[in-house]
């Protein structure tokens, strides 16, 4: 079982935003520490989004509190100022500043909190939580699983993982939730991760911005960016200084993870599809060319159905019509490891390909022949289910 690194404590709880499910989480150190958030580019971007960006301009936080299913977005100032409450009521139960809590949200858009349910849950948060994340040997009031379980809305599983750094004892471990409405242009749905490790804010920032491009910036269920993608990264300090290389390294591993175990679980997804784009002119143009690839709804279908339809790839990487230097004549596509064009395939290679894509995971990999440009994403295939989901999503 995956814990807290040392440093963190938590509490879970029940308020009854929605149904009978741990819909409240509180995270917090002993103090305010080096922290980062990147957060969703939306022009509907919601108060947890606006008040934690501003909360983190210092580059230090304490606490995170996350309301799962409800977003609390498009409330105006009425929305605001609920926001605002919850972080006050937070810091207040904690003994810190309001500025030094972040607040995360997560669910249905258009509603406003159920203040009195979720006021209620607050003042049942231990006072003494910061006292219990100092005492390194003393567990969190609630587990690591308690957490991932709490943030969820319509996963089916809860998303955790873990890495150590170095040869440690400094670790970073993760959470996260979302499922659908992923594409995010800055961060992804809501993740913490949390390290013990000692490391300034100056360090962490470009590594946390070169780790999430890599990871929940490389990921796509339905191309829909959230009001709320919120991703926060905490340091604990509990466990002394460390390299910065191993501590990206262990960061990027964590992150990864989550990132594929996010993809998994699109709604209504079956099968993992991740797609990787070398000889790009660029990263940027592999990623792009990757991007179109994996969120064409021709190729998830095609996936879902176990059709090796190859063509259908070749026209995601078509329709990248800006992107003259891409001559057909140079390009490779597989499905695996398998080579489909510009190779002839015959019926039996195809009749093998359609019993690779039952496997749980599919790899499409394309070489454009340019230069040395490589990225990997993320996404899932296409279902009834997401359709279903989605249909009946608010009632």
């Amino acid at each position: 079982m995956i814990e807290f690194p040392a440093g963190f404590a938590c509490h879970v709880a029940n308020v009854g935003i929605k149904d009978d499910t741990d819909d409240l989480v509180v995270i917090t150190t002993d103090r305010p520490r080096p922290s980062v958030g990147r957060f969703t580019k939306s022009r509907f971007a919601g108060p947890s989004v606006t008040l934690s960006r501003d909360h983190l301009s210092d580059g230090l936080a304490q606490a995170v509190v996350i309301i799962s299913k409800n977003a609390n977005v498009a409330n105006g100032p009425a929305g605001d100022d609920d926001a605002r409450e919850v972080v006050a009521q937070t810091a207040q139960r904690l003994g810190c500043a309001d500025r030094d809590v972040l607040i995360a949200s997560t669910g249905v858009i258009g509603r406003r909190y159920p203040m009195d349910r979720i006021s209620s849950g607050l003042a049942a948060v231990p006072g003494q939580l910061n006292e219990i994340a100092a005492q390194s040997n003393t567990s969190s009031p609630a587990s690591l699983l308690d957490a991932a379980r709490g943030i969820m809305t319509t996963d089916t599983a809860p998303k955790m993982a873990e890495a150590t750094i170095g040869d440690g004892p400094a670790r970073v471990v993760g959470i996260a939730k979302g499922v659908g409405m992923i594409e995010p242009d800055m961060a992804t749905l809501i993740t913490v991760l949390l390290t013990d490790a000692d490391i300034e804010a100056e360090i962490l920032s470009p590594i946390a911005d070169d780790v999430i491009d890599r990871t929940f910036n490389s990921i796509s269920i339905d191309t829909d960016t959230s009001t709320s993608d919120t991703a926060v990264i905490m340091t604990s300090a509990a466990s002394g200084l460390v390299d910065p290389d191993q501590f990206a390294a262990a960061l990027f591993d964590v992150a990864r993870s989550l990132a594929r175990q996010i993809a998994a679980d699109g709604e209504g997804a079956e099968t993992l599809i991740e797609v990787t784009v070398d000889g790009g002119r660029d990263r940027a143009q592999a990623k792009r060319v990757a991007k179109s690839i994996v969120n064409s709804p021709l190729v998830k279908t095609a996936v879902h159905g176990r059709d090796p339809n190859w063509g259908r790839v070749a026209m995601a990487i078509g329709k990248c019509s800006d992107d003259t230097d891409i001559d057909p004549d140079n390009v490779v596509i597989r499905f695996g490891t398998t080579e489909v064009y510009p190779r002839p395939i015959d019926d039996a290679a195809l009749s093998s390909l359609a019993e690779y894509l039952h496997n749980e995971e599919v790899l499409i990999h394309v070489s454009l022949g340019i230069a040395d440009g490589t990225a990997t994403v993320w996404g899932c295939d296409l279902t009834d289910g997401y359709v279903r989901i989605n249909a009946d999503y608010t009632t």
